[in-house]
């Protein structure tokens, strides 16, 4: 785990920006009818934005909650696109954008807590 942990850290710029550009594309493909997925529209909403804070908060470069904010404000710049390009755009995505953020840097959070924890009890 912790290797892996390494990995997405070390990674942490091509990362979120795939992850971000993966979103935006998505985002911003016009369709007709959205296709077929389990779970509701807002899950899909929430696990995205917390995939795309993840590396970054586990890396927390000195700006990361800066970031943060920009990826907020970047994912309500889509809301308001989406309505030009046959899409809805909804305040209660961008809830649940910010929702994913926030639990995406809490989970980063607890990661870095135990993998310390974890390299701390190994060192001892």
């Amino acid at each position: 785990m912790k290797r892996f942990v390494d990995e997405i850290k070390k990674r942490w710029k091509a990362l979120t920006f795939l992850i971000l550009t993966i979103i935006t594309i998505l985002s911003l493909l016009p369709l007709d009818a959205l296709p077929p997925a389990p779970g509701t529209d807002k899950t899909h909403h929430f696990i995205a934005y917390a995939m795309l804070m993840l590396p970054t908060a586990l890396r927390k470069p000195a700006n990361w909650i800066l970031l943060g904010l920009f990826f907020i404000l970047y994912s309500g710049a889509i809301e308001l696109i989406q309505p030009f390009i046959n899409r809805y755009g909804e305040w209660m995505d961008l809830f649940a954008n910010s929702a994913g953020i926030i639990c995406g840097a809490i989970i980063a959070m607890l990661i870095n807590f135990i993998m310390s924890a974890k390299t701390t009890q190994s060192n001892q």
